[in-house]
């Protein structure tokens, strides 16, 4: 997109001078110019050829060949010449009187130019704000300048001792204007990551090149190039003047990124002599994922900064009956431990029917990070090598949790014994959510526990200390702080037990034994010893039932709806959503029951049923927490009060799903009310309108349900994260007869 400058804007600055009219300042130029947002715009350039096409195309409104007539009254200066062309230039300008000019540079090193500034300056005033833009095309000189060619890359400011507060704003403001996303970073520091980003692969690149075309077979290497080989080694084909400036320019940062490239390649040398193919495997695992898994991290603010900006929008209509049978993806709470403890155990580790999505991808990535080798995921499989109970190594940076509130509690729990320091963060949403309820317990059994503001993420988790096992009773029931209690009395001495005021999910108690690991449950409480292991087996996930809430509750408000379910797991401490349905109820029947892997499976087959209003049982609530948003459509749509009480947690999910789905069923038509720790709801007609999930998975799928019985479409705003919790949702839902679609994909 082209933005055409609106020229009676007032210009941001006087007189702008751009030394050095390729690429890079000439777009910068061109930029600002057809903005209007500076009064003038003056090239230098030694080609006589540049400086007429620069006037020509609209890059410049005058040119100078000579630096003093041109850089006269100017109030921003930017260096736009080759990098070992700085210090001669920078001598020049220190020459000349500047005034209050501002100065700013756009070499990928930034070390040479603030060295070269320190010397031509010295002893005098200068207004240097060192910059990087990482941005570039294949095509050079003036007459590919472009006045869009930052918008939306990095641009990267130095700041130095010669930046002061204004310079910074009015360089970054003009970065800004042109559209690029402005950071801030140590000009060591920058000269180090460009050096790994940028430089070394550059120099691997043309060492490669060069090294092939000097073998005797070197005709039959061209010729049977295949496309990777041709990928990489087209950056060889970059300008060798430039290059041969940039890394002598940074010859610091990149002799030591090359020092440690060398000793990681003799590492995997040494591995392929030695045939150690588990060394080849890490490497191998952790390299295919890392592009991805990084990208995630640093595009998560922007990511969900975008999708509200953008705003994804499901739109749901009006469906007629359900019929088929489905599968829905695998359990996300057995995925997390499978992964947890199979990477804890002795042995190779054996995982089908694994949930693709993005939380139990977060907590595989966090034990790849502390040197786990994990083969997969390929259509649910997983292979993982465990390493023991105290095989674990230091992750080299933060682990990352994205959106996954299970992953961060169950992981502190283990992480709090280990032997060296970590931190845990997550995206926007994770990181509003409480911690407390997993750091305080933890605390009392010997952990260093680090917290944000009001105990929310990042947790910094101080290794090297000795837990010691305790007795705790739960305040309120979570199997997620159960679970990450007895995860830390794996390590901690004594015995750790934990009693829950109302029934949880055993998966981590079943999977402990599953693994042979002893665990006494008696009652209400269960308790681990240290001291034993665990030792590898095989997993297979069943699927997940508070995936298949959606299409219980569908299938049983869809009228002459008849819909198979299969290979569901039916934990009893995971079938409240079925419980509560029925007694609403709901028809609703268990198939084909069998136990695989320690858990309890079935085909479960619903039929659409006249549901009635009920008080819910307080004591169903803890095995039906998750499921409550889509309940709440059951219960919209039955005859009669529904009365939800004692479910004070759900204020603190991912959204406030209490607020979050009375908000939404009252723009319908439906009368609800929240009240501290639940809700009341008045059956009703459902009517169309606009709901807002605020991000939230669990309320996005449950309005694209009550579209079955809306009188009209319903528009559900802010969608995105259904993609990433549960990928295939929308496929699934059409397979069955539910009409909802991504609006603007109609």
């Amino acid at each position: 997109m082209t933005v055409t400058a609106v020229q009676s804007n007032t210009p941001k600055i006087g007189r702008l001078v751009v030394v050095g009219l390729g690429l890079i300042g000439g777009s910068f130029a061109k930029g600002l110019r057809e903005r209007g947002l500076c009064r003038e715009v003056v090239g230098v350039d030694l080609d006589a050829e540049s400086r007429r096409l620069a006037v020509q195309l609209g890059v410049v409104d005058r040119c100078e060949s000579d630096l003093a007539a041109a850089c006269q009254g100017a109030e921003v200066i930017q260096l736009a010449v080759p990098i070992l062309a700085m210090e001669k230039l920078l001598a020049q300008l220190a020459r000349l009187d500047l005034g209050n000019a501002v100065l700013t540079d756009v070499g990928s090193a930034k070390g040479n130019v603030v060295r070269a500034a320190r010397l031509a300056f010295s002893g005098k005033a200068v207004r240097l704000v060192p910059g990087h833009p990482i941005a570039g095309s294949e095509q050079s000189g003036v007459e590919a300048a472009n006045a869009e060619l930052f918008r939306r890359h990095k641009v990267i400011l130095t700041p130095c001792e010669y930046s002061d507060e204004a310079a910074l704003a009015l360089v970054e403001g003009l970065w800004r204007e042109l559209g690029a996303d402005v950071e801030s970073m140590e000009v060591e520091h920058h000269d180090q990551v460009l050096a790994a980003t940028s430089h070394l692969p550059h120099l691997l690149a043309f060492t490669l090149v060069d090294s092939l075309a000097k073998r005797s077979e070197n005709l039959e290497i061209f010729r049977y190039a295949a496309g990777g080989f041709r990928d990489f080694t087209r950056i060889a084909g970059s300008d060798p003047v430039m290059w041969h400036d940039i890394f002598l320019a940074n010859r610091e940062a990149v002799l030591r990124t090359l020092d440690t490239f060398r000793d990681d390649l003799d590492a995997l040398r040494d591995a392929v002599d030695a045939g150690d193919g588990h060394q080849l495997l890490g490497v191998f695992t952790r390299a295919r994922v890392a592009r991805e898994h990084f990208s995630k991290i640093l595009a998560r603010r922007a990511y969900v900064d975008a999708m509200h900006s953008t705003d994804l929008i499901f739109l749901a209509k009006p469906g007629s009956s359900l019929a088929g049978r489905i599968r829905v993806p695998g359990d996300k709470s057995i995925s997390h431990r499978s992964i947890m403890l199979g990477s804890l155990a002795e042995g190779t580790t054996e995982v089908d029917g694994f949930l693709e999505g993005e939380d139990a991808l977060a907590t595989l990535q966090a034990f790849r990070d502390m040197g786990v080798v994990i083969e997969g995921p390929h259509h649910g499989r997983v292979t993982i090598h465990g390493v023991g109970l105290h095989g674990l190594k230091a992750p080299v940076g933060p682990l990352y949790m994205g959106n996954s509130g299970t992953s961060m509690r169950l992981l502190s729990g283990l992480l709090a014994a280990q032997p060296f320091d970590t931190t845990l963060t997550g995206d926007a949403s994770l990181s509003r959510r409480p911690m407390n309820r997993v750091a305080k317990p933890l605390r009392e059994m010997g952990a260093v526990i680090e917290t944000g503001p009001e105990g929310r993420p990042p947790l910094t988790i101080k290794g090297g200390q000795r837990l010691t096992g305790m007795a705790y009773e739960m305040p309120m029931a979570s199997a997620q702080v159960k679970s990450c209690l007895l995860l830390a009395g794996l390590y901690a001495a004594g015995s750790t037990s934990v009693t829950e005021p109302a029934p949880t999910r055993d998966h981590t108690e079943r999977m402990l034994r599953g693994f042979g690991y002893p665990v006494s449950v008696e009652g209400s409480t269960a308790s681990v010893e240290s001291g034993h292991k665990l030792s590898a087996t095989r997993i297979e996930v069943p699927a997940d039932i508070s995936s298949a809430a959606f299409f219980l509750v569908a299938a049983s408000i869809a009228e002459g709806s008849e819909l198979v379910l299969e290979h569901v797991g039916i934990n009893p401490t995971r079938t409240g959503v079925i419980d509560i349905l029925k007694l609403m109820g709901g028809d609703i029947t268990l198939e084909n029951q069998r136990e695989v892997g320690g858990e309890s499976v079935a085909d479960i087959r619903v039929r659409a049923a006249k549901l009635k209003g009920i008080d819910i049982p307080e004591d169903l609530v803890p095995l039906a927490i998750d499921e409550f948003p889509v309940l709440f459509v059951a219960a919209a749509c039955a005859e009669g009060r529904t009365v939800l009480r004692g479910a004070e947690e759900l204020r603190v999910k991912e959204s406030d799903r209490i607020q979050v789905m009375a908000d939404g069923l009252i723009s319908l038509g439906v009368k609800a009310e929240p009240t501290p720790d639940g809700i009341i709801i008045e059956g009703g007609a459902i009517g169309g309108g606009e709901v807002w999930a605020h991000g939230d998975h669990r309320i996005a799928m449950s309005f694209s349900v009550a579209s079955l019985r809306a009188s009209a479409p319903i528009r559900i705003h802010d969608c995105a994260n259904v993609a990433t919790s549960f990928p295939n949702f929308l496929a699934l839902a059409a397979e069955v007869g539910i009409n909802v679609v991504v609006e603007g994909n109609a």
